[in-house]
């Protein structure tokens, strides 16, 4: 069975008892697919300069943060029920500082050969690297804010491609 609506609830995630199941996606074509998440994590201008100048008790806050957002993204199918396992041929996780936030622009892109596509993937990059970098910095401040972690495009797909109107 192909990746169908059901006809009850149309939505393709449900069986026709109204269950969760995953997606056959056994028959859809392979192909190459990338997504691209981004967000921000908002702090105070002195946390922001305190982790540029690698001030932190935890050491390596950004570093540790990339990392953890290239794992997570390869956990995806473990962390979210209904995801599929997939073999991802990139994950490259960027924190850049932004001074008028304060604090760090995330942006997660995640590549596959696969049957589906890899935005839930981008999106847990982005999301578990903004959690990593709370967590090395949290000794620096705890109301720094998590925030706009959304999916900014995708390609590949029966679906087709998808871009973010840059006005949120």
């Amino acid at each position: 069975m192909t990746e169908s609506k059901n006809a009850v609830t149309g939505l393709s995630h449900l069986n026709s008892q109204g269950e969760a199941n995953m997606v056959d996606v056994s028959q859809k074509g392979i192909t190459v697919r990338e997504a691209i998440a981004e967000g921000a994590i908002q702090m105070s201008l002195a946390t922001l300069e305190q982790i540029e100048a690698g001030d932190s008790p935890k050491g390596d806050v950004l570093g540790t943060a990339r990392l953890a957002g290239i794992m997570a993204a390869k956990q995806t199918a473990a962390l979210i029920p209904l995801c599929h396992p997939l073999p991802l041929s990139k994950v490259q996780v960027t924190i850049v500082p932004e001074r008028s936030l304060p604090g760090y622009r995330l942006q997660a892109s995640v590549k596959t050969k696969a049957e589906t596509g890899v935005e839930m993937e981008a999106l847990t990059a982005v999301s578990v690297a903004a959690l990593t970098l709370y967590d090395m910095a949290k000794a620096l401040e705890k109301s720094m804010t998590i925030q706009s972690v959304r999916l900014l495009r995708k390609t590949g797909g029966k679906s087709g491609d998808y871009e973010a109107d840059d006005s949120v």
